[in-house]
């Protein structure tokens, strides 16, 4: 049975590996970086999905004071299809509410219809809003 939990030292490495196993990690994002950013601060953490002493997923959540995000939800590929997903966004949902937050975003690759079926069969809805960002705001 998984049980979920912040990420510990000991769990970098591996969440890295699974990250970049599952497609997540792009040349413009240092996992490591937004591992270190994310971790154990009062509006973000990474929650981990243990299994028998294995790390099997992962889910980055934190919130701006008013709604929730999600990043990097990643489900170790042996382990995909078996509801693993479902209850890893159901860890981010219940830190979220613990902190009072009532509403969750979450930024999808347009390419990736998977994870769009995937959130849709979860009730998340497709928002009528467009995304802009600026990267490396400490380079510029």
């Amino acid at each position: 049975m998984t049980s979920f939990r912040p990420i510990e030292d000991g769990d970098i490495e591996k969440v890295v590996a699974l990250w970049t196993a599952c497609g997540l990690v792009r040349p413009w994002n240092d996992a490591r970086r937004d591992i270190d950013f994310a971790r154990g601060k009062q509006a973000s953490d990474i929650l981990v999905g243990v299994d028998g002493g294995e790390v099997v997923s992962s889910i980055l959540v934190g919130h701006d004071g008013h709604r929730g995000w999600y990043y990097y939800l990643s489900v170790a590929p042996a382990h995909q299809g078996k509801g693993l997903g479902r209850a890893t966004v159901e860890a981010g949902e219940t830190w979220l509410k613990a902190r009072g937050i009532w509403s969750v975003n979450l930024m999808i690759r347009s390419e990736n219809v998977q994870v769009r079926e995937f959130y849709a069969a979860l009730g998340y809805d497709m928002r009528d809003v467009v995304v802009m960002g600026k990267r490396d705001l400490d380079r510029t």
